[in-house]
């Protein structure tokens, strides 16, 4: 039953992952994609659940082996690695920021489920 609920889970942070990932191609370092979020309330409300429900899912189903569960979790961490890249390839906007704070922390939760994934295909 838990595996059932981390596929589940892990499932819908890669949805959520493709959604914010298409809305920010589309806003093209404007506020505002097709959904009407600004850039923060985007990361907010789509990134953020996506980067903690792959690592709920990896502990609620810690002790059962699944290799799509791994892949997911390597899917997801890949997913946020690439969009921390992009991020950090997109030109600088009119108001200052300090890009490697704010894509850092994107690459440190990518690895550390890619890590996770790595560990579930291990078990």
């Amino acid at each position: 039953m838990a595996l059932k609920a981390a596929l589940i889970i892990t499932a819908i942070s890669i949805v959520l992952l493709a959604i914010y990932g298409a809305d920010a191609a589309v806003s093209k370092g404007s506020d505002q994609g097709f959904l009407p979020f600004d850039h923060k309330t985007r990361g907010m409300g789509l990134g953020g659940p996506a980067m903690i429900l792959p690592i709920i899912a990896f502990f609620i189903s810690r002790k059962e082996s699944s290799k799509p569960l791994a892949a997911m979790l390597l899917v997801t961490g890949a997913m946020i690695i690439v969009g921390g890249a992009v991020f950090l390839s997109m030109p600088p906007s009119d108001e200052p920021r300090n890009v490697m704070a704010e894509a850092g922390p994107l690459f440190g939760v990518g690895a550390f489920q890619i890590a996770l994934g790595a560990i579930k295909i291990r078990k």
